[in-house]
């Protein structure tokens, strides 16, 4: 069996930047093992398969659908082009304020002392969301070392499947030009760190809209990879993320 597969950097217009992802392009349904199997080969964050719906379609015609539907794990995704970018429809959900001794051993685990200005929690993804201290600085969230490995020792309620780090963008200087930068921590899933992170966005669009009272906003994840997102709130409650991509490898699997 050979398959057509590619990578593909998101989130970002340079190669080796962004979150990474594999593609692969189904001539004929495969079972549930076989895809299980192919994306552990990948060892990405996300693995697609696409199935043609008709034995007739031919993946080398332009598609000309100007919105594409993927069927996961938490729903429906839509993604559509707009110039060189790729913007996903995803849901909002609200962060809740959370007192801080129910999670201080989460925090403190994570980030020692590190000061800590707001915290909020997310019950629809199970994000806990820490806003560092306005005094410090991108740099600052960049070189943070963050001790992930005990975290799901520390945490096994279930309650926290994923910590997000955030600070609020400042003016002048290389920090110019975004509204809020983030890095996002999953152990509970096994992974240590995420290069950009849709999902986190979904809960970061909806705090910072609000702390800074704006729909439209521009985003750094601040992993070592690194990622841009456009931001923009909806009326129906829901966000769309915009941002770049770029294709790193064409081959073939041979399975």
């Amino acid at each position: 069996m050979k398959l057509p597969i590619f990578i593909a950097d998101a989130f970002t217009a340079r190669a080796f930047r962004g979150n990474p992802a594999a593609v692969c392009l189904l001539e004929n349904k495969l079972d549930e093992d076989m895809h299980q199997k192919i994306a552990r080969e990948m060892n990405l964050s996300e693995t697609a398969f696409i199935r043609k719906l008709h034995p007739t379609d031919d993946f080398t015609q332009k598609n000309t659908n100007s919105t594409l539907t993927f069927v996961t794990l938490s729903g429906e995704l839509k993604a559509k082009r707009a110039d060189d970018d790729i913007i996903l429809d995803l849901p909002l959900y609200p962060a809740h304020p959370q007192d801080f001794h129910e999670v201080e051993d989460v925090i403190k685990t994570a980030i020692g002392d590190t000061l800590v200005q707001d915290i909020r929690y997310s019950p629809d993804t199970r994000k806990l969301l820490v806003r560092l201290s306005d005094t410090y600085d991108r740099s600052f969230l960049e070189n943070l070392k963050v001790n992930t490995e005990t975290l799901p020792q520390v945490e096994k309620t279930g309650k926290v499947k994923g910590l997000i780090l955030t600070l609020k963008g400042q003016s002048g200087g290389q920090t110019q030009g975004f509204d809020f930068y983030s890095r996002y921590f999953a152990p509970w899933f096994g992974v240590a760190e995420d290069p950009v992170t849709g999902s986190a966005h979904t809960v970061l669009s909806s705090y910072w809209s609000q702390e800074l009272g704006k729909t439209e906003m521009r985003a750094l994840q601040c992993s070592c990879r690194g990622g841009e997102l456009g931001i923009s709130l909806c009326p129906d409650g829901r966000v769309n993320l915009r941002g770049g991509a770029a294709i790193v490898l064409e081959g073939t699997l041979t399975a």
